[in-house]
C-alpha cells in the first residue's frame, strides 16, 4: 500500500526552537542525546520505503556524496531493540491499523547489544502519538531497572522536576489501560545526517528486522524471528521542514515505493496475535529465515560471552 507523504509539524520545546535529537550508540555508554534535557519531544516529516536489501549498500554509497554518516554509527551499523506495550485487546495495534486520527503507543527502547542490558543500562521510555496529521514522540532516559519498575510494576520512579508530568502520564497509561509488554522488535540500522542546506535531514536503513512475542527482557536468551523478509530493508527519510529535491529525484530514479509499515504491527502479525492486515509485508520461506537468524544470534552471543 502506498501512503501519501504528509507534513508533520516540528515540535518547539521550552527554548522555542525546533528540536530533533536522536540517540546512537557508542559502546556501553551509547545512549547520549544531543540536547541537554533528559526529556525530549520532537516530530518530523517522515517517509518509509520498502527496498531490496541488495540495494542498501549502493544507496548508502550514493548518499555519502551528500550526507554525513552519523558520527555515532559504526561501519557495521548499530542495533535498536524496542518492547511495545498494549492492552490485551491490542488497542494500540488496532488504532494504527484503522488509522485513527488520535493514537499513541508506549515502548521501552535500548540501543546497542541487547545481551549487555543490565539494571543500570540507560534505556528510553517513549510515547509516540499522532493527532490528525501531526506525530510527536516524547521520551525520557532512565536506568533499565527504573523503566521496568515504571512500565511493568506500575510504580513511580525517582525523577527530575522536568520529567514528572511525563512519568506520571506513562504511569497513568499503563495502570488505567492495563498495558503489558506485547511484542519486541530489533533491527540493525545505518544512519546518515544532512549537512549545509540539508541540516535536519536524516536517512536510515534498517536491516534484519526481527521480533518476538515473549521473554521481553532485553538480555533474555530468547529466540527472535524475522518479521520482514531477509531480502528486504526499510529505508526511512525524516526532515524537519522539507525533503530536498535531489533526494526525491533519487528515490524516483530508483523507483522506490513508499509504504505504510509499522514494525510493531509486523511483529504482532508475524506471531499470529492479530490477523494480517493489508499493510503486512509478506515473507517467504519464513522458518528457514528464522533458523538462519537464530543460528547467527547464538554464534554472536557465544563470541561475546
Amino acid at each position: 500500500m502506498l501512503q501519501r507523504f504528509r507534513k508533520r509539524a516540528v515540535f518547539q520545546g521550552e527554548t522555542g526552537k525546533a528540536t530533533a535529537p536522536d540517540v546512537l550508540p557508542e559502546g556501553d555508554a551509547g545512549h547520549r542525546l544531543r540536547a541537554p534535557s533528559k526529556l525530549h519531544a520532537f516530530n518530523r516529516y517522515e517517509i518509509k520505503y520498502l527496498i531490496d536489501a541488495d540495494l542498501v549498500d549502493d544507496l548508502r554509497e550514493e548518499l555519502e556524496n551528500r550526507l554525513d554518516r552519523d558520527r555515532h554509527c559504526p561501519e557495521e551499523g548499530y542495533n535498536i531493540w524496542s518492547v511495545y506495550y498494549d492492552t490485551q485487546q491490542l488497542r494500540f495495534y488496532w488504532e494504527k491499523i484503522e488509522g485513527l486520527k488520535f493514537r499513541r503507543k508506549l515502548r521501552v527502547r535500548h540501543y546497542g547489544d541487547r545481551f549487555a542490558a543490565a539494571d543500570d543500562t540507560p534505556v528510553f521510555v517513549e510515547i509516540k502519538q499522532r493527532v490528525n496529521r501531526v506525530t510527536q514522540k516524547r521520551r525520557v532516559r532512565l536506568p533499565y531497572a527504573d523503566a521496568l519498575r515504571l512500565c511493568d510494576r506500575r510504580q513511580i520512579v525517582d525523577h527530575e522536576p522536568s520529567q514528572r508530568a511525563f512519568l506520571e502520564e506513562v504511569l497513568d497509561l499503563v495502570s488505567r489501560l492495563d498495558l503489558r509488554a506485547t511484542a519486541m522488535t530489533g533491527y540493525t540500522r545505518h544512519a546518515y545526517m544532512g549537512r549545509d542546506a540539508d541540516v535536519g535531514l536524516r536517512v536510515t536503513f534498517d536491516r534484519r528486522v526481527r521480533g518476538r512475542d515473549r521473554d521481553f527482557h532485553f538480555g533474555a536468551d530468547a529466540e527472535n524471528r524475522l518479521i520482514v523478509p531477509a531480502r528486504k530493508a526499510i529505508m526511512e527519510v525524516k526532515a524537519n521542514e522539507r525533503v530536498p529535491y535531489w533526494l526525491t529525484d533519487l528515490t524516483a530514479k530508483r523507483n522506490l515505493q513508499v509504504v505504510r509499515v509499522s514494525k510493531y504491527c509486523q511483529s504482532v502479525e508475524a506471531y499470529g496475535l492479530a490477523p494480517r492486515s493489508v499493510f503486512h509485508i509478506p515473507g517467504h520461506d519464513h522458518m528457514s529465515d528464522h533458523h538462519q537468524l537464530l543460528g547467527r544470534e547464538r554464534s554472536m552471543a557465544h563470541m561475546e560471552a
